[in-house]
């Protein structure tokens, strides 16, 4: 049997050392500085390194888009050992990306952050299997080994397969899963954890033993996460809770946010120059890799009907409910209560919104339509 402290390992995971945490409501951001031209510093957190799942927040830099807002902005690397919520909680950068459920983790144990502008408005965790596993759906995963990542990431998952019946704990072979597609492709895994815009283009990028050419899409059979009503909210932009409290801040989060949007509505309308700035921003990934992420974040992305950035209080229920409720396979929830009321806010998105569209500046994507990516071997 587990030990307990085994079994609840994750929890602690996913708020990074909630020991002292609960001093981090306490804690603010050191005042910003201001540049010889009177542009006021601002520190930007990754919850990974610069790649396409960030091209708007480059573009924003890259095109002068903070700058207009009078912002001097740095964008920080995450990394496997960079949690960002807690980097912002700390007062080391003014501003985070992070998922929602593993932020709202971080909250209730102690750390004083709040969602001001939801990026994506879909999620991009897809379960992909090759088609001849005969894996269409998730109650086909029923007997099968089943790959996922944990450290958080597992829960769409987790929901999909409780909504068919399924007790991952008997009912599949769970499989620790790499952040890669080696094992999936090695067959020692039927249903291996892919985001739509990175592991799964590792799949077509990689050349099929059996016909010498690249994997296509018709090779393999995916779960969308979406499709199945269990999708949960992901990146998002976080400020600190108790700076917002200060004007100056408050002000300074909506300049961020309206840059910000700017740089994701340039990069639904100008995906080839977006992965110019992502490669040159210096990502170790391909520019064709670059090209399809920055095309399928687009697709999480827009259209946004009520405007990029606000919150669907529908989708935010949704995620909290699926963060309290399902349990992975050391029984352990994301939740334990449900956030207060400071956990979100649509106050300085609306005002963003009001401040592009004053710009003539598309908001909504209404009209938007992906242009197909080929990728290359190894993504190149």
């Amino acid at each position: 049997m587990r030990s307990t402290a085994h079994k609840y390992r994750f929890r602690a995971c996913l708020a990074v050392a909630a020991l002292g945490l609960a001093a981090l409501t306490g804690c603010s951001t050191s005042d910003s500085t201001t540049t010889a031209d009177g542009l006021t510093k601002v520190k930007l957190q990754l919850q990974w390194f610069k790649q396409g799942q960030f091209a708007g927040y480059l573009a924003a830099v890259d095109q002068g888009f903070y700058k207009e807002q009078g912002l001097d902005v740095e964008i920080l690397d995450g990394g496997t050992d960079i949690v960002p919520q807690t980097v912002l909680a700390q007062g080391q950068a003014d501003y985070a990306i992070a998922w929602v459920p593993k932020a709202l983790a971080s909250r209730e144990a102690g750390a004083g952050i709040t969602d001001v502008a939801q990026i994506f408005a879909r999620s991009g965790t897809k379960q992909v299997a090759f088609k001849s596993a005969g894996i269409n759906g998730p109650a086909d995963l029923r007997g099968k080994k089943v790959g996922n990542w944990g450290y958080g990431n597992e829960f769409e998952l987790f929901a999909g397969m409780g909504k068919v019946g399924i007790d991952p704990a008997r009912d599949v072979k769970l499989v620790q899963q790499q952040f890669d597609m080696n094992a999936f492709l090695a067959h020692d895994i039927d249903a291996a954890q892919a985001m739509s815009y990175n592991e799964y283009a590792q799949l077509l990028e990689t050349r099929n033993p059996a016909t010498g050419k690249l994997y296509t899409a018709d090779d393999f059979t995916t779960i969308d996460w979406n499709d199945q009503n269990v999708a949960m909210l992901q990146d998002a932009i976080w400020a600190n809770t108790s700076k917002l409290k200060d004007s100056g801040y408050a002000d300074r989060t909506v300049k961020f946010i309206a840059a910000s949007l700017k740089g994701w509505a340039f990069c639904r309308d100008n995906v080839d120059k977006c992965r110019d700035i992502t490669v040159a921003a210096g990502s170790t990934l391909g520019a064709s890799h670059q090209q399809w992420q920055i095309t399928e974040v687009n697709k999480l992305i827009w259209p946004s009907p009520n405007g990029i950035g606000l919150m669907d209080g529908a989708a935010w229920d949704r995620t909290v409910a699926i963060a309290k409720t399902t349990k992975n396979a050391d029984g352990a929830t994301v939740l334990t209560k449900d956030p207060d009321a400071e956990a979100y806010t649509t106050e300085y998105a609306a005002k963003a919104l009001d401040l592009l569209k004053s710009q003539g500046v598309d908001v909504t994507g209404t009209g938007y339509a992906p242009v197909p990516v080929t990728l290359s071997e190894g993504g190149k």
